[in-house]
């Protein structure tokens, strides 16, 4: 769809707050693995461009997550093209540019999945999805990815930017005085977080969301959910694939489709290795 030439977000987010930023260069921070396996366990995920994030204030010392135009979020999703990938035996290290500005990234490699994900990544200006959890190092913001995917249908990449503005005009516009609504979050629709006994309730809700249920869930898509969330099933490297969940919850694949669907732009669950393997995001 774009070649690197062509791909030029200055013009198509011109007058919206989107402007590009310099290209910088940081070091990664100091984090293991195990820390990065932890980092997942926060919020739900946020589609935002690099530039968004360059600019994200972080909330302070005792709460470490970030601000996105009044939205608090540690996880987020960019996509843009790949530059200066660096393959070690622990992880993967690379930059990405969507067009606003740069930001690099890190892959930690503990599992042989990790390594074929990566691996999938033919080099420099590929166009990626990126999933990970957003880190401050030395006051430059970095990425700690725990799914790259090599985008095969761009028009992701037109679908992702046009999420961007769409919330990032959303949260502005309630950010900037209307509380009697509540806070928008983006592609995720709503941030789930522990509620009562019976289950997840929704921080969150948006207008053009589904309708839920008390619980903030679909009964059908809880099923799902409460599969992928089985201890043994988090444990399983490649995730789990939709055919078993259709034999598991007897009922047909495309409807185990769309609640994978609905699961994903909520930030709780995300694909593995193809499109037909998912795992939860460990701790919502």
């Amino acid at each position: 769809m774009f070649s690197s030439s062509q791909f030029d977000a200055a013009t198509a987010f011109s007058g919206g707050g989107f402007m590009p930023s310099q290209s910088q260069s940081s070091q990664f921070v100091n984090s293991t693995p195990s820390q990065d396996k932890q980092s997942r366990d926060t919020q739900g995920l946020l589609s935002a461009t690099v530039k968004q994030i360059s600019e994200a204030s972080q909330s302070g010392d005792e709460k470490p997550n970030f601000t996105i135009d009044g939205v608090h979020v540690n996880n987020v999703k960019v996509v843009g093209m790949l530059f200066n990938k660096n393959v070690r035996s622990s992880d993967v290290r690379f930059e990405l540019d969507d067009g606003t500005g740069r930001i690099e990234c890190i892959r930690w490699v503990t599992e042989s999945a990790d390594a074929r994900e990566m691996d999938a990544i033919d080099g420099d200006g590929t166009y990626v999805r990126v999933i990970g959890h957003l880190q401050n190092f030395q006051g430059k913001k970095q990425l700690n990815a725990f799914s790259v995917r090599p985008v095969t249908n761009f028009d992701e990449i037109t679908c992702h930017f046009i999420e961007c503005i769409h919330y990032h005009l959303q949260n502005s516009k309630l950010e900037g005085g209307a509380p009697a609504q509540p806070q928008m979050t983006n592609s995720s629709f709503s941030t789930p977080v522990r509620g009562a006994s019976n289950g997840y309730q929704p921080a969150s809700v948006n207008d053009v969301s589904v309708q839920y249920s008390t619980d903030g869930f679909k009964g059908f898509d809880k099923l799902v959910l409460n599969y992928l969330q089985q201890p043994s099933n988090i444990d399983r490297e490649i995730g789990v694939h939709v055919n078993e969940l259709s034999q598991h919850l007897k009922a047909p694949v495309e409807k185990i489709k769309d609640a994978i669907e609905f699961l994903e732009r909520e930030g709780l669950v995300y694909s593995s290795i193809d499109d037909y393997h998912y795992k939860a995001v460990e701790g919502c």
